[in-house]
């Protein structure tokens, strides 16, 4: 059982921003999201990403935050450094082309919840964010 299946609000499953800085993966990543029933958010890069959660209509409600490392600007890192320290509970799902098990390693200490490593089946991306999507609802329930 899928989580992406059962787990509804308002309409739609949930609220991913997606952080990726090369448009040929970003938009059809992107549709497979909404396909899946997600609203999704698209940025370029972390610094783009920042200012859509400090200045959007409610930051809070994004569910989870699909993440690429290596973006001009401000990189994945950089960006990740910045989500857990402004929205704790928001979960970070890692997307990247670079399989590195340091990289994992140290991500997983800065409190990302998932690593998925390019190209990633649509099926492997619905079942990783519907996954996210819920841990997040928990933690708003345990943590409004």
């Amino acid at each position: 059982m899928c989580f992406h299946t059962h787990y509804a609000v308002k309409g739609r499953l949930g609220r991913v921003l997606v952080v990726e800085d090369e448009e040929l993966i970003r938009k059809p990543l992107c549709l497979h999201l909404r396909q899946g029933g997600y609203e999704v958010v698209e940025t370029t890069n972390g610094e783009e990403a920042i200012t859509q959660l400090s200045t959007g209509d409610n930051p809070l409600m994004v569910d989870t935050i699909l993440c690429d490392i290596r973006m001009p600007r401000i990189d994945g890192k950089e960006a990740i450094r910045y989500f857990r320290s402004h929205y704790p509970t928001v979960p970070i799902v890692v997307f990247t082309g670079y399989p590195d098990a340091q990289l994992a390693v140290s991500l997983l200490k800065l409190g990302v919840s998932d690593y998925l490593v390019k190209p990633v089946s649509q099926q492997e991306l619905l079942d990783v964010i519907a996954s996210s999507v819920e841990k997040h609802r928990i933690l708003r329930v345990k943590f409004p």
